[in-house]
C-alpha cells in the first residue's frame, strides 16, 4: 500500500499514511486532529540514490524521443 506524506498547515506537522491509491486526495487530519492539511509531492523511490540510471530505461533520452 503507497505512503503518503501529509503537512498540516495549522501546526506544521508533516507525517505518513498509508492508504489505497484509490485514496490518494482523500482529506488526512493531522495526528493533533486539524483538518487543514496538504498532501506533499515526494519522489518516492528516488531519494537516496546515489548510482545513476541504466542507459535504455525509458525517460526521454533512454526512450528514444530525442533526436
Amino acid at each position: 500500500m503507497p505512503t503518503y506524506e501529509f503537512r498540516c498547515r495549522e501546526c506544521g506537522d508533516t507525517y505518513d499514511v498509508n492508504r489505497p491509491m484509490s485514496e490518494a486526495s482523500d482529506p488526512a487530519p493531522c495526528p493533533a486532529g486539524h483538518a487543514d492539511t496538504v498532501k506533499l509531492l515526494t519522489m518516492a523511490g528516488l531519494a537516496g540514490s546515489s548510482t545513476p540510471p541504466a542507459s535504455g530505461g525509458g525517460g526521454c533520452c533512454g526512450g528514444g524521443c530525442c533526436g
